[in-house]
């Protein structure tokens, strides 16, 4: 039985959810009116000056950016993660002299799970993974938006580009955990309650960066994270899911119609689990055949798969749950 809680800490937790929510969805819309009202004001000035301190600072988010633990370490994080409530599995050791690529497993609607558990310490990962510093890489066009990249930064969040990930494993030393959501877009389209499905068949990109950069794979499953949000799901060839590809296509990231527990925007309160699988060790192969990456690949698919049935039940599921791979 869930023990109860204070009312004034239960309405702290759903505020620090909702700033977290109108960030994700509105900030960055927000972000580019507010420069661009400026621009029809006597403070023309400002965002003229930040235009032209953007283009010299443009390439910074793929140089590793400028994040710092401040954000990170933010006490709001806290009253987050405790809302669900998230928590971090270890199941097994991570060498802090290596180098990892962590794929993150499903995207869900607003990758609670990914978020918590690696974009902040609220979870612990810097106690549970000592010497490693992790970094989620998320859309790289979101760090074109004024204002809003610094926030990202600010949080330690960098695109998932190819020289973003090659300086991350390349210029950084060693001991560091780069966080994927490898089925992206794609994947918050069939997020739904009871739903275990991942987009991994066909990306193979992550794949051919570890092995070019001798990276270790690590799969993570985020149990509970498609039980926040209830979505309208739109079947193949009708005119909401053409529309969702087509916007998908033409943006990066898919438009989803969902509902949460409050105001339609708060997500329900349900266990997040984020379980941290073992690693696969990778050799470094500067120009790796098609061949190699398959290989890697299918393991990499077969540990996932392992982990969501090793974990299942312990988190949630029944036994007769399965994972579906497409």
């Amino acid at each position: 039985m869930r023990k109860e809680k204070p009312q004034l800490t239960e309405f702290l937790e759903v505020v620090s959810v909702l700033q977290w929510v109108c960030s994700f969805l509105f900030l960055g819309v927000a972000c580019i009116i507010l420069m661009v009202y400026l621009m029809f004001t006597s403070l023309w000035p400002l965002p003229t000056l930040y235009f032209v301190w953007l283009v010299m600072d443009w390439q910074t988010p793929v140089r590793g950016g400028r994040g710092t633990t401040f954000v990170r370490r933010w006490r709001v994080w806290s009253l987050f993660r405790d809302y669900f409530p998230v928590k971090l599995v270890k199941t097994a050791e991570l060498n802090p002299n290596k180098n990892y690529i962590l794929g993150s497993h499903p995207h869900g609607i607003m990758c609670v799970g990914a978020f918590a558990c690696f974009s902040t310490t609220s979870c612990g990962f810097p106690q549970l993974f000592p010497g490693l510093h992790s970094t989620l890489v998320i859309l790289a066009g979101l760090f074109k938006i004024p204002l809003f990249r610094e926030y990202l930064m600010g949080a330690d969040l960098l695109p998932v580009s190819k020289p973003s990930l090659a300086h991350l494993l390349s210029q950084r030393g060693k001991g560091n955990a780069v966080v994927i959501v490898v089925g992206g877009a794609a994947e918050s389209l069939a997020s739904s309650p009871g739903v275990n499905t991942v987009v991994m068949k066909q990306r193979k990109g992550f794949v051919r960066t570890a092995l070019e950069f001798g990276a270790d794979l690590v799969p993570v499953y985020t149990f509970g994270e498609n039980e926040l949000f209830q979505q309208v799901i739109f079947t193949e060839g009708s005119v909401g899911r053409t529309l969702q590809d087509l916007f998908k296509k033409i943006m990066g990231f898919a438009p989803c119609l969902f509902l949460g527990e409050r105001l339609g925007l708060i997500p329900y309160r349900r266990p997040v689990t984020t379980v941290v699988g073992s690693p696969i060790s990778v050799p470094k192969t500067i120009t790796p055949t098609q061949e190699e990456v398959d290989h890697y690949h299918k393991l990499y698919m077969e540990a996932l798969t392992d982990l969501f049935h090793e974990h299942k039940v312990s988190c949630g599921l029944s036994e007769s749950h399965e994972l579906q791979i497409i």
